[in-house]
This record gives C-alpha cells, sequence and structure tokens, in this order.
C-alpha cells in the first residue's frame, strides 16, 4: 500500500478521497481536501434535511429518531453496549445536527494524557487549528442568553462553594436580530444565509430556523461549492484494499430487500463516520478479513467522557417563568477540579427526552436497594411524579450534563450474535468507567434546590432509567481508534493514517485519546484541521515520514477562513 507521495501517478480511481461521514471530522477533511485540489466523495448514511424540515417537536419519530429499519431517518441516534447507552446524530452534517452547539477547549490534563503525550506537544501543534475551528464554526465566546436558568446556574454554583468557575458557555450560534434572515455573516458572502437565533431551545431536535452553525452552514456548504459530491442515505459496508486503494462498498441505508449494493474506488479513504458508525466499521472488516492487520489495540480506550445526565424538574412552575427560553446549553461551572456541570434545555413540545427519566436515588446503592428508594419516592406522591415526567416535561425540567476529565475507558469488542458482527465491552484501562458520579448527584440536588426558591415551588430531583439499572448515558461516545506511536499501542499513527493502511485515514471522534471533560466537538474539528493540513496539495510530495519512522513535526499551517482577509469580525455581534 503506497501513501500519498505517489498519488498523482496513478489513474483509473473513481475518486481521489472518499470520505465516509459527513460529521464534524468528516466535513473538514471534504473541504480541505478540495481545497488541495482532490477530487472528493463523501458517503453520508443518514438524510440531507433543509431548515423547515427538521422535527418540530421530538415527537415527530421519522424526523426525529434515527430508525432506519422502521423508516425513521431522523437526528437522534440511541446505541445501546453492555454498561452504556449512546446519543449520537445522524445525517448530512452528522452531529452537528443535533448537538447542543457548546464549543469549548478542553483542560491541559487532555493534552498530556499518557496514551499520547508523549508523542508531541499536542497544544502547540493544536492551537492554531482550534482557532480555525472557532472561526469556521462562528464561536461566540459568551452567550446572550439570560433568564432564569441562567441564574439558577449561578446561584448553584455560588451555594456550592465554587462560583468563580461559573460561566456562560461559548456556542456556535448566529444570534443577529432574532427571526432575521441576512445574507453571509461569517465568510465575506461564500457561505449560505443566515437567520437570527429565537432562542426556542430546541437545538437538539434541530434548528428549524437557520441559526444554528451546523456543518451544513459552514465547511459542508463551502465543500459543495468546490465540487464536492454528497450522496446521503448510503451507508458504508464493506473496504477492501484494492492495489494502490480501496473498493468502498455502499447500501442503501435501511433497505430490508433491494439493498442497491454498489462500490466506487479510491486513492485515499477518510474514515469519519463517527465513533459508533468507525468502530462498527472497522471491527467487522478486521473480523472478516478485509483488513486483517488492524492493530489490536482497536476498541481499546474507548471513552464515554465519564459522563451523567440527571436534572430538576418542578411540579409546577410559577406564571411568567420561561425554562425553555434560550440555546440548549447557555452556562456551566465545575463542582470540583475534575467535574464539569453544564445546564441542558428542549424547546416547548420536545418532551420525548421525559420517557427516559426518574427519580434521583443513591447511586452506592444495589438494585434492590435502588428499588425500594425509588417506590419509597413514587409513593409518596404518585400524581406529583405523573405531572413532572408527564405533559409538559421540556417546559419544567433543567437537565444537568455531568462531564469529567478522568482517564477511565472501555474496552469495544467484536461479538458474533445470528451470523453477524455486533460490538460487546469489557473492563478497559483506568479507572472504572463510573456507574453514577457522587459529584453530578450532589450538583443536581443543589440544583433542586435552587429551582425550589423560584416561586417556592414543588421539585424533583432525577436522573435517566439507565442509570437506575446501572447504566449510564453518554452524549460524547468517543476513542476507541487512538493515536499512539506504534501498532502495539493504538490504531492510528500521530498523522491520523491507519497503522499497516497508510492509505486509510480516521478523522472523527473516535481519534480522541483521552477523556475531555467538555463537549468534544471543538477539539474533533481542531483535530480534522491539523491532520489534512498535513495533507500534500495534490500531485506534490508528500512531507509525513513513512509509517514507523520516529515522530517529526510536519509543517501544517492552519486553514483558510474564508472571509477573514475581507476584514470580516470573528463572529458577529451577539444580538
Amino acid at each position: 500500500m503506497t501513501d500519498i507521495r505517489s498519488a498523482s501517478q496513478h489513474t483509473g480511481f473513481d475518486h481521489d478521497v472518499v470520505v465516509i461521514g459527513s460529521g464534524f471530522g468528516g466535513a473538514v477533511s471534504a473541504l480541505r481536501l478540495a481545497e488541495k485540489g482532490y477530487d472528493v466523495h463523501v458517503f453520508e448514511s443518514g438524510r440531507r434535511f433543509e431548515d423547515h424540515e427538521f422535527a418540530k417537536t421530538s415527537w415527530n419519530l421519522r424526523k426525529y429518531l434515527w430508525a432506519p429499519r422502521l423508516k425513521c431517518f431522523g437526528v437522534q441516534r440511541y446505541h445501546q453496549l453492555p454498561g452504556v447507552m449512546i446519543l449520537a446524530g445522524a445525517g448530512v452534517g452528522g452531529g452537528s445536527l443535533n448537538y447542543a452547539n457548546t464549543l469549548y477547549k478542553p483542560p491541559a490534563e487532555f493534552f498530556n494524557d499518557q496514551q499520547w503525550g508523549h508523542i508531541t506537544d499536542w497544544d502547540a501543534e493544536l492551537s492554531p487549528h482550534y482557532e480555525v475551528a472557532r472561526r469556521m464554526l462562528g464561536v461566540v465566546d459568551e452567550n446572550p442568553c439570560n433568564g432564569p436558568v441562567e441564574q439558577l446556574m449561578k446561584d448553584t454554583a455560588n451555594s456550592l462553594g465554587v462560583g468563580s468557575t461559573f460561566r456562560k458557555t461559548p456556542v456556535g450560534v448566529f444570534f443577529g436580530e432574532s427571526g432575521k434572515q441576512v445574507s453571509d455573516p461569517f465568510f465575506g458572502g461564500e457561505g449560505p444565509e443566515r437567520t437570527g437565533c429565537t432562542e426556542c431551545g430546541n437545538c437538539m431536535v434541530g434548528c428549524r430556523v437557520g441559526a444554528k452553525n451546523t456543518l451544513m452552514k459552514n465547511y459542508l456548504a463551502l465543500a459543495e461549492r468546490r465540487g464536492v459530491t454528497i450522496e446521503p442515505l448510503r451507508t458504508v459496508v464493506d473496504v477492501e484494499p484494492v492495489s494502490t486503494g480501496f473498493r468502498i462498498t455502499t447500501e442503501r441505508t435501511g433497505a430490508w430487500v433491494a439493498k442497491d449494493r454498489r462500490s466506487v474506488t479510491a486513492e485515499q479513504v477518510v474514515v469519519a463516520a463517527g465513533t459508533w458508525g468507525t468502530q462498527n466499521l472497522l471491527h467487522r472488516m478486521k473480523v472478516s478479513g478485509r483488513l486483517p492487520h488492524l492493530s489490536d489495540k482497536l476498541g481499546e480506550l474507548t471513552r464515554t467522557n465519564s459522563e451523567e445526565l440527571g436534572g430538576a424538574a418542578a411540579v409546577k412552575v410559577p406564571d411568567g417563568v420561561d425554562l425553555t427560553r434560550g440555546v440548549a446549553i447557555t452556562t456551566s461551572f465545575h463542582i470540583d477540579e475534575r467535574t464539569h456541570i453544564e445546564n441542558c434545555r428542549y424547546g416547548k413540545g420536545s418532551n420525548l427526552m421525559g420517557l427516559l427519566s426518574t427519580f434521583l436515588v443513591n447511586g452506592d446503592k444495589n438494585v434492590l436497594g435502588r428499588t425500594s428508594e425509588l417506590v419509597g419516592q413514587l409513593a409518596k406522591g404518585p400524581l406529583r411524579a405523573a405531572r413532572v415526567l408527564g405533559p409538559k416535561w421540556s417546559e419544567r425540567t433543567i437537565i444537568a450534563l455531568v462531564m469529567q476529565s478522568i482517564d477511565n475507558s472501555i474496552t469495544v469488542k467484536p461479538r458474533r450474535r445470528f451470523g453477524r458482527v455486533g460490538l460487546t465491552t469489557a473492563p478497559g484501562y483506568g479507572e472504572p468507567n463510573p456507574r453514577w458520579i457522587p459529584a453530578g448527584h450532589k450538583a443536581i440536588r443543589a440544583m433542586s434546590e435552587q429551582l425550589k426558591k423560584i416561586g417556592n415551588v414543588d421539585v424533583v430531583a432525577g436522573v435517566c432509567w439507565p442509570e437506575f439499572f446501572g447504566m449510564p448515558m453518554t452524549a460524547h461516545f468517543l476513542g476507541g481508534v487512538a493515536i499512539s506511536e506504534d501498532e502495539q499501542h493504538g490504531v492510528i499513527d500521530p498523522y491520523h493514517r491507519v497503522w499497516n493502511y497508510p492509505g486509510m485515514h480516521v478523522v472523527d471522534g473516535s481519534a480522541i485519546s483521552a477523556n475531555l471533560g467538555v463537549n468534544p466537538s471543538l477539539t474533533i474539528t481542531a483535530q480534522a484541521e491539523r491532520a489534512i493540513a498535513m495533507w500534500p496539495a495534490k500531485g506534490e510530495r508528500d512531507g509525513r515520514p513513512q509509517q514507523g519512522s520516529s515522530y517529526q513535526r510536519v509543517a501544517a499551517p492552519a486553514a483558510r477562513v474564508p472571509g477573514v482577509e475581507l476584514g470580516m469580525p470573528q463572529v458577529p455581534a451577539a444580538g
């Protein structure tokens, strides 16, 4: 298998590069490779959405939930593995369609983690690309949303003695003038028209307004203008090395019959299907013998970002108080040096996630003890519970997203069942993956106490049903394709090339090699910017060393941000 050094010498491929997936890693790869002169084709398993096509509320299951065999081609994926339930995104634009717009740079622990910290100064190498990512994603350093939830979070931080860590979240949203459409405010006219945020709270259902800076508003829109082709509703089922390139085979997403299987060839492949999709594909290819030389470390150091989801719910919200107004996540604080707390919200009518909610019970008890405590709480007020967890859940609830920068992990392994290869888990390296997070429970209870003070209301502290059964939920399933100095310690090299298959690259959340303790999208974007910055322009010599050589820092100039050279502001002024 050759690397890009001789790419321009070969002909006969359908494309120079095939990108599998259109989330943060795939979108960056598509644009930046097109800018370098490559013919790029993107396969995306999900559907394409125009702004008005997103679900009005989460109850529109066909447009909200991802269950393609049931003809639900929505933006919200749910996956389950032993020990963890996973929330992920789907569609052209990947996780940007339903993520909460929150774009933090992680703390130093991430860059210094023992898995990769010894290879190079990652903070120094990535910092220029974080800045490009911030500009491309339109980061507003402190969102302008202000209301009862934001004040409650500030009061909660103060009550816990950590008020100095409270801050407004950096978000990728065009605020502008509420509901007003304007010409491209980010990229000097090269990007699409935009509409000012209405603070409806439904960012995680899909922004029907057009204010959210999804990848269709930046990287993918600009990529298509450069000739990149995106083929939605095509699921990659096979990747096979052929000659000096690869054959990529796809099927029609969700098909039971008439799968319309077809193949294309490409000199290079970028795998960016999200952690769930990338791990599924690579594990299948290793087991099937298509890619037998993938590192045996595949699946190790899979991360959940050490997360927990809970919250505080009011039995009755006082008149005049609107908990749904704002973007999805607006504030955060650190309850301790390792535990980060953010508020989350859904808009009016988006109550589907309420079905996953239950009372907060002490996590240090066994299942019998937790059941006894839960039954006791329900017995005290069954009607109270029905009101909180039933209609208008999104209008009553402040969700708490808990994240930790702790070195824990799980190992994801292939498992054959009914003739198919699926995934299972085993304990991983580091601290045990948390079944519950005591600091998170402490923050949730403190949030509940503050909510009680808004109109002296009755409040219920809650978590999700999966945690009750010892299965935490994560919205940030990461890793398993770790960066390493050799194939004995990880799956990809420091240039994101797959060990033993240097023409294949992994550029998505699965390449995140440590827990971040913050939302990962900005880091995935920055890592992708750095990875592609090191590719040569088409026809030029590859400056990266051959695989197996000692690490060398390669020139990786920050990519162009359209409009910046025209004097465009870094972000539009917040309204």
